[in-house]
């Protein structure tokens, strides 16, 4: 299934159904009256979380949502039925925005969460709702109101527990294909991966969702390589990996680049919790990677973890380091008094 994290859509509620003009036609009533009933109220356009999404691929087939008309009214005082509503299906993770790609109009971070975007038009009164003590047979009924119609942008930012991130061939994508599930593209050249990536680890009874994006380059946070669409993907993890290629020739200016780019993006990406590793170590002599990882650490003002990805060298205490954190999150979690409803 091909990755899509950003699509345009056009979405409009139901238009009201008409009112009706009408009378009683019953045998010996002379004098019937009004009995046309209201129109029905047009479908609401409603959007919700579903399980089993991660990517919005769907709407590259259909960008066009609209909700059902409502009937029109009716003789012997009927009321038109409403409208259908329509139900658009989207990941845990998507943000609505308005056209000009800005405004933020909701951001659905839970599974089964919904929203109406846009309430359908109401229907129109039928002639007898204008009877009066002066006007005993109104010919009068109102047609239905429109419903609302506006291009919106839905754009995914993926939920995961631990992002990787990294210059282009890092080695992020074999970590992620090393202790998972996922298999990602694997190349020895750059930008191999094109696409956010999700696989889910199982450490010591404990499971995680680690997101594999794209390698950032200089720049990424004013968009060089689709830097900030890949950025964003990270925004929501609780723990970074930042894994910098051991036989890269200067892997201090590795780092600092990737952090440059997390402070210069926001989004309190570069206050996240970080844990760096010196990646590739399968190819370095004892000496070369001891001096890489003290130059790492140097840099980083931190311990680095050594690992290969290939050969498994050190990737399960990387594991147990990074579980810790989202299961700390999940214990304060479930111990936080719920917030007063206002």
């Amino acid at each position: 299934m091909k990755f899509l994290d950003e699509v345009r859509i056009f979405v409009k509620s139901g238009d009201g159904g008409n009112g009706c003009v009408a009378f009683r036609r019953e045998k010996n009533v002379e004098f019937g009256g009004p009995a046309g009933g209201d129109g029905g109220r047009g479908g609401d356009v409603i959007v919700e979380c579903a399980d089993g999404l991660n990517t919005l691929i769907d709407f590259r087939y259909r960008q066009h949502f609209k909700a059902g008309r409502g009937n029109h009214g009716m003789g012997k005082e009927r009321t038109g039925a409403g409208g259908d509503d329509v139900v658009i299906k989207v990941p845990v993770g998507t943000q609505i925005l308005d056209e000009d790609k800005e405004t933020l109009i909701a951001d659905l971070t839970h599974q089964g969460q919904q929203l109406v975007l846009l309430g359908g038009g109401d229907g129109g009164f039928g002639n007898v709702h204008f009877k009066s003590s002066t006007n005993r047979a109104p010919r009068r009924a109102d047609s239905g109101h429109a419903g609302e119609e506006r291009w919106l942008w839905l754009r995914l930012k993926l939920i995961a527990d631990v992002g990787l991130i990294g210059l282009p061939n890092a080695g992020k994508s074999t970590f992620l294909s090393a202790v998972s599930r996922a298999h990602p593209k694997i190349a020895d050249y750059p930008f191999t991966t094109l696409h956010p990536h999700l696989g889910v680890a199982f450490v010591d009874g404990d499971e995680m969702v680690l997101a594999d994006i794209p390698g950032l380059i200089e720049g990424a946070h004013t968009g060089a390589g689709l830097g900030t669409r890949f950025l964003g993907h990270v925004e929501r993890c609780a723990v970074l990996l930042h894994l910098v290629d051991g036989t890269g020739e200067d892997v201090a200016a590795a780092y600092l680049t990737v952090r440059g780019e997390l402070e210069a993006y926001g989004a309190g990406l570069a206050q996240k919790t970080e844990l760096v590793a010196l990646n590739k170590c399968d190819a370095l002599t004892p000496e070369d990677a001891r001096r890489q990882r003290r130059a790492l650490a140097t840099a980083a003002g931190r311990d680095v973890a050594e690992i290969s990805a290939v050969a498994g060298t050190g990737v399960p205490e990387v594991l147990r380091d990074l579980v810790a954190v989202p299961r700390q999150n999940r214990a304060a979690g479930e111990i936080a008094p719920e917030a007063p409803v206002r």
